[in-house]
């Protein structure tokens, strides 16, 4: 995964798309950054968490930036997100998210809101780089003030 990146990035340089290089060299560097943090290499799950991570900021600022109505720094938020999203796989849609807390719940059999921690770790380890968790934490909150 950050043999791909480092590709891209190289490539961005030969064809002169700055933005687009600017962009991958921020997330080179947040990548060094949690090397360092960690104290390893990381592996394609840990990249993509950290590319995840870096998707939901620009999702945020993109909210704040609706308050005020600055849409050219929406546009490049914008465009930035479809960069990096380009480096991870394909999100599950609400069915399937479903699907996956149903069988969590099954296995875990919780019988109040104490439960979530347990229920989100676990989820977090089976669709973490392939789901929006912050979509999986409501309805799992949801579906517990339910019992």
């Amino acid at each position: 995964m950050q043999e791909k990146i480092n590709n891209d990035l190289k490539e961005a340089m030969k064809s002169g798309d700055k933005f687009k290089l600017s962009v991958l060299r921020m997330l080179k560097s947040a990548l060094q950054l949690e090397a360092i943090k960690e104290k390893k290499d990381l592996s394609d799950e840990e990249v993509m968490m950290v590319i995840k991570r870096n998707v939901k900021q620009r999702k945020d600022s993109i909210t704040e930036f609706e308050k005020y109505n600055k849409q050219e720094e929406i546009a490049n938020l914008e465009k930035e997100i479809a960069i990096l999203q380009a480096y991870l796989p394909e999100e599950l849609n609400e069915e399937q998210i479903d699907d996956e807390i149903n069988k969590v719940f099954d296995e875990v059999s919780p019988t109040s809101m104490k439960d979530m921690g347990k229920i989100m770790k676990m989820l977090t380890e089976r669709i973490g780089t392939v789901a929006d968790m912050s979509l999986v934490s409501q309805k799992v909150k949801a579906k517990l003030m339910n019992l």
